[in-house]
């Protein structure tokens, strides 16, 4: 049977809104002047860049009740939710273009929705240096693209735990989160007791990324959806110094070409965040310019003809 390319829809996030730097407003600008575009047609897909969506202005203000800016990460997950339901709902393979790592709400909360409707199971690949697994009462800062994952899981306000309409939306089980360095001292406590699956940093030093690959893609059939959400500080900071949060000690970047292969190589990518590219802290676009490499190999680039 000859699987036909997916047709890719690119969802600009330009906001900073959950991060503690400014900047990340610029990603999508970044990644369309490294030639996303132009780079994932010559695989021979179809791609419509859909543009920017619109939400509220970062107001910059300290945090309330352990949340900064709450009502504008709302605003911007429901409408990043709602338009990344629509491409999937099209038969659609949608890019969130972030924008700061709290979006991920709205993209997977809207990934795990589709799931739910149409029976298909779900599996996430988290690629960051961070578990972003916060609460309220944890968090040092109050910034919610530390707090996705835990959201997600049904752990976090009314109003983000239930964009998609099902609390919680995913069931930590379902995510592998692969680089993690960096995890707040409450933090490691609540991603214990939540079991979620994690290889960290230690233990693809140990293991090295192909087994590390192998177990966070095993048991992928052909009814699962699989989401990847690039946190581009996933990479260490010596290839992509454009982001707000960098962490020494990160996959090189032939451990994370590795990475993106043996995904590429299921053939079940059906949606992609890449997030946190922050132009005002790059140079020359050096950061943007890895990422669509490396996205250009979870679409099948490879040194030679593979089958």
């Amino acid at each position: 049977m000859v699987i036909s390319p997916p047709r890719v829809s690119l969802i600009g996030a330009p906001t900073d809104i959950g991060a503690g730097a400014r900047g990340a407003s610029m990603g999508p600008e970044a990644l369309r002047v490294a030639g996303l575009q132009a780079t994932l047609e010559s695989h021979s897909l179809e791609v419509a860049d859909r543009g920017n969506l619109a939400g509220p202005a970062n107001p910059w203000q300290p945090p309330s009740d352990g949340y900064r800016h709450l009502p504008e990460v709302v605003a911007w997950n429901r409408t990043v939710h709602n338009a990344v339901f629509e491409e999937l709902k099209l038969g659609r393979l949608p890019i969130l273009l972030g924008g700061d790592h709290c979006l991920a709400i709205g993209s997977i909360s809207a990934v795990a929705r589709h799931c739910r409707e149409h029976g298909r199971k779900l599996r996430v690949l988290w690629l960051d240096a961070h578990a972003d697994f916060n609460t309220h009462q944890l968090t040092p800062s109050g910034n919610t693209h530390g707090m996705p994952v835990a959201c997600l899981c049904g752990n976090g306000p009314q109003e983000l735990i239930e964009i998609g309409g099902h609390v919680p939306a995913i069931k930590p089980k379902w995510v592998r989160q692969i680089g993690i360095r960096s995890v707040d001292p409450g933090e490691k406590r609540l991603v214990h007791e939540a079991d979620l699956e994690v290889f960290d940093m230690r233990y693809i030093d140990e293991m090295g990324m192909r087994h590390t690959m192998e177990l966070a893609l095993a048991t992928i059939d052909a009814n699962t959806h699989l989401h990847v959400s690039f946190d581009v500080d996933f990479l260490d900071a010596a290839i992509a110094p454009g982001v707000g949060t960098t962490v020494l000690g990160g996959p090189t970047y032939r451990e994370a070409q590795l990475c993106m292969e043996m995904i590429a190589d299921t053939g079940r990518l059906a949606s992609l965040d890449v997030m946190e590219i922050n132009p005002a802290l790059d140079v020359r676009n050096q950061t943007a310019l890895v990422a669509v490499d490396l996205v250009e190999s979870l679409f099948g680039k490879s040194t030679l003809m593979r089958k």
